[in-house]
């Protein structure tokens, strides 16, 4: 065994390696993940029923308990929309909840380990800046359109009918394609660590979700999304940690930055343009110097702007966000919205700069197949911490995929309930009837999901290729939605044509790159950087372009009077003032998102990136800086996300512990009470108005006979 000394001169990696036979030079096991899976199937199952079953019967008595000791009352209006007064840090829990998707977890590390530093940060700015900016549209709502329930509806009184039918079609297949990409993620991580068959993971990861979704709707899913959000962030905490101080095989920047640069100058090159399942290590193309430890790295910018690109249209098109925005109280829409953005920049910034960079840190033995279906931090955990690892790790990717999916199925449900049943088979259905058509949608949808899965799987579609995908698919309706409530002039005709034309011209020169770059269209040529950032470009652009310049043309001078006349199908009480709804405090809102959203936005896309470019090749003090603001950044986030929601609902939190320990239905009697005195206050005006009347008769007839009386005889 001596010419392992060819091999990587740490002895941890040294595992990995095994002596060929002609020379006996070093050779790589092909996979990190051959052989036997590292937990059982047991435990596989365990985790998806367990945890499954678990969020279901809590959420949905969590649910139980709001409703019996706070007096929430279960209509199809808080169905859908929690009852529009959902506070800032719920709201922020909820945003960095529906947005930590599979992909969030995996295809950050994903990029990590293609391109070093540059793809984390890259992943985080390029996907926090849509959630900032859709804290704009969401003062927009409550400004223009107050009480409507979906996107959709917003669209058809404008736009009508033809536009109506196209947004929702561009909705639902944003749907589709988030839900895909949560369980192809899903079911591909559970399979590699537990061996449970990959098809029966894609139906049983959404079955706990259909359940506490059916229950309590959109504020079950809000609820769920702020447990889910916890361990998520507690996780997060403890791999970062764990990677950066504790491990015993890295434990320190300073390692790290010694495995990077070893791991850069060896010769091997890892990164082939087409079909490569070999090494994943060695100097990258594109990268300064072929350095990970850069943020000069042309493959790092190009998935910044892809990832741009494709996640404006999966926050602007995906109904969910907007059912968000909907839910919000209006003094907590625009703080939610930002804080939610910043906090979530956190989980792929952190996560991957110390899961994805740890992989390579660690020199395993991933090929570029595995990478693409999401296990490269998997790998990582399991390589640190065994068992354990893999069990934190499923942990964390099954809370992120079935709290993304529960706002999947109510943003499904919403369109299919208001959009389609509402305004197209039964305009005048009653609330009962609006809630079971919600109910009965998610549970065919929940059901759906798992088929849907099945199939991409079957087929071979990776998470990569979907989340890369996902912008030429829908990018081109971006900015006709925003342009809808942010433009008077932006007209139905130029909406449908750029939406339409914009997806078409998007997917032909995704094609045509292809065969051009590669010579042949397969998933494996198709999901390569140069096509995807062609097509995810012509179609936002495009789209945006043939909207603006028909609506200049043709100009609507809309006066969102139509959107305004949106109206619930219930009248809810609701603890709101009328204050809240003061255009001058709306603007005022506006403003601060404004200004406070686009500034963060450019500081993450612009000045952040441009200040790192001079330093070239990380320095080891460079990189101390880096590895502290992603430990920074992911401990405070994970701290504010998960006190701020508990400290907000204190008084609520409080109403219910004193109603299970006091009087059990504390709530009602209280309420019944306030009926009663406010009957009885608005009786004491007509009492008196009586009162006066019995008086003033007794008057007029006490003159009659008195006037009778002195009459002569």
């Amino acid at each position: 065994m001596a010419s392992l000394t060819q091999c990587p001169p740490y002895e941890f990696s040294a595992k990995y390696y095994h002596v060929s036979e002609n020379g006996g030079s070093c050779v790589r096991q092909s996979s990190f993940f051959e052989g036997k899976p590292v937990l059982n199937q047991g435990v596989g199952y365990s985790i998806i029923l367990g945890f499954g079953a678990f969020f279901a019967i809590f959420t949905s008595f969590l649910v139980w308990l709001e409703k019996r000791y706070v007096g929430s009352r279960h209509t199809s209006e808080w169905f859908n929309t929690a009852g529009r007064s959902v506070k800032t840090g719920l709201i922020a829990s909820v945003i960095v909840s529906q947005w930590t998707w599979a992909a969030t977890i995996l295809q950050s590390s994903n990029v990590a380990w293609q391109y070093g530093v540059s793809g984390p940060f890259w992943y985080a700015s390029g996907a926090s800046i849509q959630v900032l900016l859709f804290g704009i549209m969401a003062i927009e709502i409550k400004r223009k359109a107050p009480h409507a329930h979906t996107v959709c509806e917003i669209v058809k009184a404008r736009w009508g009918t033809a536009a109506h039918i196209v947004f929702l079609i561009f909705c639902f297949l944003t749907n589709i394609i988030v839900t895909a990409m949560l369980l192809l993620g899903g079911s591909a991580v559970v399979n590699a660590l537990t061996g449970v068959n990959i098809y029966a993971a894609s139906f049983l990861i959404p079955l706990g979700v259909i359940i506490y979704t059916l229950a309590g709707g959109l504020k079950a899913t809000f609820l769920a999304s702020y447990i889910h959000s916890v361990i998520v962030h507690v996780v997060l905490v403890i791999f970062v940690f764990l990677v950066y101080t504790a491990s015993s095989e890295l434990g320190s920047p300073g390692v790290i930055y010694n495995r990077l640069l070893e791991v850069t100058s060896r010769s091997r090159v890892c990164h082939e343009p087409i079909s490569n399942h070999g090494q994943s290590c060695g100097p990258v193309s594109g990268n300064y110097k072929g350095s990970y430890l850069t943020m000069l790295s042309s493959g790092g910018l190009v998935f910044g702007i892809i990832n741009i690109v494709g996640n404006f249209g999966t926050v602007f098109v995906d109904n969910g966000y907007w059912v968000s925005a909907i839910a919000a109280r209006p003094s907590s829409t625009h703080k939610g919205y930002l804080l939610g953005g910043l906090v979530w920049f956190a989980v792929p910034f952190s996560l991957a700069t110390s899961l994805g960079l740890g992989a390579l840190a660690l020199d395993l033995p991933i090929n570029l197949s595995e990478a693409g279906h999401g296990l490269v931090p998997p790998a990582t955990a399991v390589a640190l911490m065994g068992k354990a690892g893999s069990i934190l790790l499923l942990t964390m990717l099954f809370m992120a995929v079935t709290s993304a999916g529960s706002s999947e199925l109510i943003a499904v449900s919403s369109l299919c309930t208001y959009d389609i049943y509402r305004t197209y088979i039964n305009p005048n259905a009653s609330g009962k009837k609006i809630l079971t058509v919600s109910r009965g949608v998610i549970l065919g949808f929940g059901c759906l999901m798992g088929l849907l899965a099945v199939i991409l799987n079957k087929v071979g579609v990776s998470l990569s290729w979907m989340y890369l995908a996902m912008g030429v698919m829908i990018g081109s309706a971006v900015v006709p939605i925003a342009f809808m409530l942010l433009w008077r002039r932006a007209n139905a005709s130029g909406a449908i044509l750029g939406t339409v034309i914009g997806c078409i011209l998007g997917v032909i020169t995704w094609l045509s790159v292809t065969k051009i770059e590669y010579g042949l269209i397969n998933l494996d040529t198709t999901g390569r950087n140069a096509p995807m950032l062609a097509g995810n470009l012509v179609s936002i652009l495009t789209g945006g372009a043939i909207h603006a310049i028909s609506s200049m043309i043709w100009p609507q001078n809309y006066d969102w009077t139509t959107t305004r006349q949106i109206t619930t199908v219930e009248k809810e009480k609701t603890d709101l003032s009328a204050e809240e709804f003061k255009e001058e405090k709306l603007l005022k809102a506006k403003a601060w998102i404004v200004k406070w959203g686009v500034g963060f936005t450019v500081l993450m896309a612009i000045i952040w990136p441009l200040l790192s470019l001079p330093a070239g090749q990380f320095s080891k003090g460079y990189f101390y800086f880096w590895a502290v603001v992603a430990i920074g950044w992911g401990t405070i986030g994970s701290a504010v996300i998960i006190a701020l929601p508990i400290i907000e609902s204190w008084e609520t939190i409080h109403n219910v512990i004193m109603g299970m320990f006091t009087n059990d239905r504390l709530v009602e009697k209280v309420e019944e009470l306030n009926f009663k005195l406010q009957t009885i206050i608005h009786a004491i005006p007509e009492a008196e108005r009586l009162y006066f009347l019995e008086k003033e008769k007794a008057k007029k007839a006490e003159a009659s006979e008195h006037k009778a009386s002195s009459l002569p005889a």
